[in-house]
């Protein structure tokens, strides 16, 4: 598969660097169908020619990258984000926002690749369709050289953390390479979402507390049949995580 890549970025330097290093990744292919200087140019391409990926800096004149990663997310289809940034400080913001990845300039083209090749496995569990998602599915993880089946039927919660998710059963933790956004979209009729970096399985929920944190204060959080832990619940997702739990 070849993916269709915008740049955004302000400098014409950066984009021709970008652009002469992405002629050179092979695993998987990218075709740069457009470049744009700041956030309005970005998304006049973007209703033009729909993109599989946006490689973004965050400094940009107007609105800036964190900001147009934030509407992004809104866009349909909404394309992959990877930012690209001489400033590592913004890497928690924008896997906040849960980007594909973050790349600090000067690129390399090693880091490029592993990047692409995030976004497409990310796609891969994206295109498949949802009438074949069915309670028996799995997800496949990678760790230290070896490929593991893990049932979505063992699964309690999946937890973004920086670069990955936790995907949490029983009996073990997993490292899952992906985002969390994606899949929500594909399995959303098993997982709840708790937090803006968390689902919990909808059949494990087993109570909804009122806990009093002494830094943050008073709150809600979720537990879940099959382990002690309990889950923070933002406001917003209250009112969904008690639905799941009445049903």
């Amino acid at each position: 598969m070849t993916l269709k890549v915008l740049i955004v970025d302000d400098e014409p330097l950066a984009r021709s660097r970008l652009r002469t290093l992405l002629g050179d990744c092979t695993d998987p292919r990218a075709e740069v169908v457009a470049e744009a200087g700041n956030a309005v140019q970005a998304m006049e391409q973007l209703q033009r020619q729909p993109a599989d990926l946006v490689l973004l800096d965050v400094h940009m004149p107007g609105m800036d990258g964190i900001a147009l990663g934030a509407h992004l997310r809104r866009v349909s289809p909404a394309p992959a984000v990877v930012f690209v940034t001489a400033h590592a400080e913004h890497a928690v913001e924008a896997f906040d926002l849960e980007a594909a990845d973050y790349l600090t300039k000067p690129v390399r083209l090693e880091r490029l690749q592993q990047a692409l090749q995030k976004v497409l496995r990310a796609r891969s569990v994206v295109e498949v369709p949802a009438a074949a998602v069915s309670a028996q599915d799995c997800l496949v993880i990678q760790e230290r050289g070896r490929s593991e089946r893990v049932p979505l039927d063992d699964v309690l919660y999946l937890k973004a953390e920086l670069k990955y998710i936790t995907v949490r059963t029983a009996d073990k933790e997993h490292i899952y390479d992906g985002a969390l956004s994606d899949l929500e979209q594909r399995y959303g009729h098993l997982f709840v979402r708790v937090h803006r970096n968390a689902l919990v399985a909808r059949r494990c929920v087993r109570a909804v507390e009122k806990v009093n944190d002494p830094t943050e204060g008073e709150g809600w959080a979720v537990r879940l049949d099959g382990v002690d832990e309990r889950l923070s619940i933002s406001r917003r997702q209250l009112a969904a995580v008690r639905e799941a739990l009445l049903g």
